[in-house]
């Protein structure tokens, strides 16, 4: 294979998208990214605006090219496919034959559906875990079926275009996809089968819609899109874009296309640190149903023809967001990254727990009831013990879903390393703070692995595709997780006795954000 081979991979976060290309050694050669905006049109809502995102792609793709060029390498001439990963669970409903959105994206930690779920709970004989059996997920404002009921309900554009055949369901990857391959003109409908396995209404087992799920929610089967797996040809660029003609050879949601690019086998598991925090358990073929507050979930099917992996997940809402709220809500900081050394001007939080519940908690918890709480506040507390309580907050809430997932997994379903250590792999922006590195290290008591390049979601992506257009071979891919001399390696040095007591008083902590979530303004 000529060196001259280049994959490209669209990597559309929370609030960013950013358009990375890799040489065939999977080292990125050009890469450029846009911010985008962030509405909150009320309290516990969230919303993106499809059109915003949909031309941050395409400014990323084009400036990224540019850059390469600029840097000697021929994309145009060696671009073999693009992949594609993307924010999971935020929702989309559009026109099919005007290509406009009916409303903005329902981000995937709004929480306006809370009433939806309630209702259902009450409704369901099985109550918030009536799905479970079939999706592996709760009845929860995370997931994308709660956020289409509410559209239904509630936005007349959707409910008329529902009406008249001419809406389209998807969840981001979808909304891209669709524009990418020719939009209204012939656009392919398409999703993958990790973003479908977070929307509830996917069967884990035959990784089809689940047509009773449908029947009892009252979706109609006509605004799905099709399911296809991670990596196979979905369709090629529309002209219009920097590079019609290329495949899209790849697509996963963020977090599983973080477990492709840290090359999780089973029995690993792998942590990314962005707007919320993610784990992954992978557990093989096989799909264990959690006793302890977690999601099952599918990791990823790398080929049509490929057996499934299937995950165990604890996903943590709120994680940088917080850090990003000490900056632009309080005013703490100036960029994020000032965090660090703010908070090493103490040694400790000085008895301040932080729990940012702004929008509820996800695993183990599930309480959409539940608000932010910042406790043990005295008049020795200064902005450095809050900020240093906002980093143990993300390291805390990590630790709180790896406990459950060790009693889930058990001693088979877990990979310890030859000094019989459970290794966690980690990724991500935030993993660039050192001192979050070591804080989560010493609260699991156990080591955190930060490979050289932390943003392995965009490179997950890459290697999907790349494996679909014989870039990258299988073997190739997971045998790159072998332990590298590049890797970051953060080892435990708190005593057993203050973590157990840190952990007694952070679940202390937790319990004070209860029902909170009818205050008075």
């Amino acid at each position: 294979m000529s060196k001259n081979v280049f994959i490209g991979s669209i990597d559309q976060g929370t609030t960013s998208s950013r358009f990375i290309i890799y040489d065939k050694d999977a080292r990125a050669v050009g890469s450029h990214q846009v911010e985008f905006t962030q509405f909150y049109p009320e309290a516990g809502w969230v919303e993106h605006n499809p059109m915003e995102i949909l031309e941050s792609v395409k400014v990323c793709i084009s400036k990224a090219i540019d850059k390469a060029t600029a840097e000697g390498h021929d994309i145009d001439g060696g671009l073999k496919a693009v992949g594609l990963t993307n924010q999971r669970e935020t929702t989309v409903v559009w026109s099919k034959s005007t290509g406009r959105p009916l409303y903005n994206a329902i981000v995937w930690m709004d929480v306006r559906t809370s009433s939806v779920c309630r209702k259902l709970e009450k409704e369901l004989a099985g109550g918030r875990t009536h799905f479970v059996e079939t999706c592996g997920l709760p009845i929860s404002t995370y997931f994308s079926a709660m956020k289409l009921l509410w559209l239904l309900e509630n936005v007349d554009a959707v409910k008329e275009a529902v009406k008249t055949g001419d809406a389209l369901f998807g969840t981001i990857d979808t909304w891209l996809i669709w524009n990418i391959t020719g939009g209204s003109d012939n656009g392919l409908h398409i999703t993958d089968v990790s973003n479908a396995s977070r929307t509830m209404l996917m069967n884990l087992k035959t990784l089809d819609w689940d047509k009773p799920t449908l029947n009892t929610l009252g979706i109609p089967a006509e605004i799905l899109p099709k399911i296809v797996s991670n990596s196979e040809i979905i369709g090629n660029i529309a002209s219009g874009w920097a590079i019609p003609g290329i495949p899209i050879a790849g697509c996963l949601g963020d977090q599983h296309a973080a477990m492709v690019g840290q090359a999780c086998r089973k029995g690993e598991a792998k942590s990314t640190y962005g707007t919320g925090a993610f784990i992954l358990l992978n557990t093989g073929e096989e799909m264990i149903q959690s006793k302890h507050g977690l999601l099952s979930t599918l990791a990823f099917k790398l080929g049509p023809n490929a057996p499934p992996n299937y995950a165990l997940e604890g996903s943590i809402a709120i994680a940088g967001a917080a850090v990003q709220w000490l900056r632009d809500g309080l005013g703490i900081i100036s960029t994020a990254s000032e965090i660090e050394n703010l908070a090493l001007q103490v040694d400790s939080t000085g008895g301040v727990y932080f729990v940012p519940a702004f929008n509820g908690l996800f695993a183990p918890w599930w309480r959409d009831d539940a608000r932010g709480v910042c406790v043990g506040i005295t008049r020795f507390t200064n902005k450095s013990h809050i900020a240093r309580a906002v980093l143990e907050s993300m390291c805390f809430q990590v630790k709180d879903v790896l406990d459950s997932m060790h009693k889930d997994a058990g001693e088979k379903g877990e990979v310890k390393n030859e000094k019989g250590e459970f290794v966690l792999r980690v990724d991500g922006g935030a993993t660039a703070n050192n001192l979050l590195m070591q804080i989560q290290a010493d609260l699991l008591g156990s080591p955190v692995v930060r490979p050289a390049d932390i943003e392995t979601t965009a490179l997950g992506a890459a290697y999907a595709a790349g494996l679909a257009v014989g870039v990258w071979k299988e073997d190739e891919i997971f045998d790159s997780g072998e332990k590298n001399q590049k890797d970051t390696i953060f080892r435990p040095t708190l005593n057993e006795e203050l973590r157990k007591k840190k952990m007694e008083s952070w679940c202390k902590a937790v319990t004070r954000t209860f029902d909170l979530a009818e205050l008075s303004l």
